[in-house]
């Protein structure tokens, strides 16, 4: 007969939400967007397992994010460097979702031309979508969303209202924080700078087909 942990926990990771907060993070600490951001999802959120108690096991880790193409005009290598970084994630055992980001034209509040902005788009359905489906499978007794982002408090209401037995927590980000999604986790968790740097990835990262992956200057 198979044994089930007691309290199966699967991390759901907003992307671009960690992202911003691991860029605020470096430059706090005098790093400038260095020194952070090759983080180590899977040891990340496992160290969170005895904060959330009940016998918490990681069941899995799934990362939400785009690949922002259009920056490569004035940060080049911009996708190839975030393509590595996905590379060491899926190595480890995290699932990655990618969305796409699309053009949008704006008024310009100055000179009052249209302009080309670039926003993420799908992310927060896709997080969404994955939060409804792990508990409609039962393959988790609880979810932790990492994500300062309100937009997701719509999905987590539906989540308690259909599977009242499982739990949701809340993992805000550095300097990220939402009122709205406190008040609908079980338990919410506040990400310090300093545990961003006990997380990281070796360098380099050996991928199971033995490709090196080494740590850009930057990161």
């Amino acid at each position: 007969m198979e044994i089930r942990a007691l309290n199966r926990t699967a991390f759901l990771v907003d992307g671009f939400n960690l992202y911003h907060s691991l860029m605020d993070a470096s430059f706090h600490q005098g790093l400038e967007g260095a020194g952070t951001r090759r983080q180590d999802l899977r040891a990340f959120c496992g160290s969170f397992q005895h904060a959330i108690g009940g016998g918490a096991r990681l069941a899995a880790v799934h990362y939400f994010s785009a690949l922002a193409e259009h920056m490569e005009a004035v940060k080049p290598s911009t996708t190839a460097r975030h393509l590595a970084y996905i590379e060491c994630l899926r190595a480890s055992g995290v699932e990655v979702v990618l969305s796409s980001f699309k053009q949008k034209w704006i008024l310009c509040p100055h000179c009052k031309q249209k302009i080309v902005r670039h926003e993420e788009k799908a992310t927060d359905v896709a997080i969404a979508a994955k939060l409804l489906e792990l508990l409609a499978r039962d393959e988790c007794d609880s979810i932790v969303l990492v994500t300062g982002d309100s937009d997701i408090a719509p999905a987590m209401r539906t989540a308690k209202a259909l599977f009242p037995a499982k739990r949701l927590y809340c993992c805000f980000p550095y300097n990220r924080q939402s009122h709205e999604l406190r008040g609908l986790a079980e338990k919410t968790f506040k990400i310090s700078r300093q545990r961003y740097g006990r997380h990281q990835f070796p360098n380099p990262v050996i991928s199971p087909g033995g490709r090196r992956i080494s740590k850009p200057d930057a990161w």
